[in-house]
C-alpha cells in the first residue's frame, strides 16, 4: 500500500497492531481523524496516555480499578462468601452483564498453557490462596474458566491446591452451558447467567 505521507504510514502501522484492525481499516481511521478538529485527536491521545499512566489494579482481585480496591471488592451489597475465579478482566465484565451473580471475583490473568510457557507461577493463584487464608468469610470458590484444555488444566490445578490447604472450602464450577472450547466473553448473557446459577461441585 502506498501512502502520501510518512506520518500517515506510521500512524496506520501503529493502529493496525490493534486486534481486529487491518491496514485498510487503520487507514480509514487515520483519514477520519485528519478530517476531524485537532481537539478530537488531542483528546484521544490524552485519554490513551492517561489510560497507560494512571490505570490501577485492585490489590485484592486484580481487576481494573480507579483506586487501590475496586468497586466490586469494596461493595457492601456483594456476597463476600463467594469468589468467582476467572481468567481475564473481560470475563468479569461478561458475568456482571448477566446480573445473575452478586459475589466477588479473582482474576488469574490467563490460564496454564505449557505451549505458551505459562505456568502456575505466572498466574494470580498464590494471591488467591493468600486471600482465602486472610478472609475467613470466603466459603465457596466458583471456577468460571474457559472450557478449553488450558481452562480445564488450570481448574484442576487450583482445585487440588485449595483442597489440600483449605479442605473446608466448597469448590464449584459453572455448568457446561458454555460451548466446549468456548471462552466466557463470547457466551450470550442468558447462557452464561444460567451456567452460574446452576453451578455444580467441581470434582477432580
Amino acid at each position: 500500500m502506498t501512502y502520501p505521507s510518512r506520518l500517515i504510514e506510521e500512524a496506520v502501522n501503529e493502529i493496525s497492531k490493534l486486534p481486529g484492525i487491518g491496514k485498510k481499516s487503520a487507514l480509514r481511521l487515520v483519514l477520519h481523524l485528519l478530517k476531524e478538529d485537532a481537539d478530537v485527536t488531542h483528546l484521544l491521545c490524552r485519554s490513551l496516555t492517561d489510560l497507560r499512566t494512571n490505570i490501577r489494579y485492585c490489590v485484592i482481585c486484580h481487576n481494573i480499578s480507579d483506586g487501590e480496591v475496586c468497586n466490586i471488592c469494596s461493595g457492601t451489597h456483594r456476597d463476600h462468601s463467594l469468589v468467582c475465579v476467572v481468567e481475564d478482566i473481560r470475563d468479569v465484565m461478561a458475568i456482571e452483564n448477566t446480573q445473575q451473580y452478586n459475589g466477588l471475583y479473582h482474576i488469574l490473568g490467563g490460564a496454564i498453557s505449557p505451549v505458551q510457557r505459562i505456568g502456575p507461577s505466572d498466574l494470580n493463584i498464590e494471591s488467591l490462596c493468600t486471600r482465602i487464608q486472610n478472609h475467613n468469610e470466603i466459603k465457596e470458590i466458583i471456577l468460571a474458566l474457559s472450557t478449553t484444555m488450558e481452562g480445564d488444566t488450570t481448574a484442576f490445578y487450583i482445585t487440588k491446591k485449595i483442597k489440600e490447604a483449605f479442605p473446608h472450602i466448597l469448590i464449584s464450577s459453572i455448568a457446561r452451558g458454555v460451548p466446549l472450547g468456548g471462552e466466557l466473553e463470547y457466551a450470550d448473557e442468558i447462557t452464561l447467567g444460567r451456567s452460574i446459577v446452576t453451578r455444580a461441585p467441581y470434582n477432580v
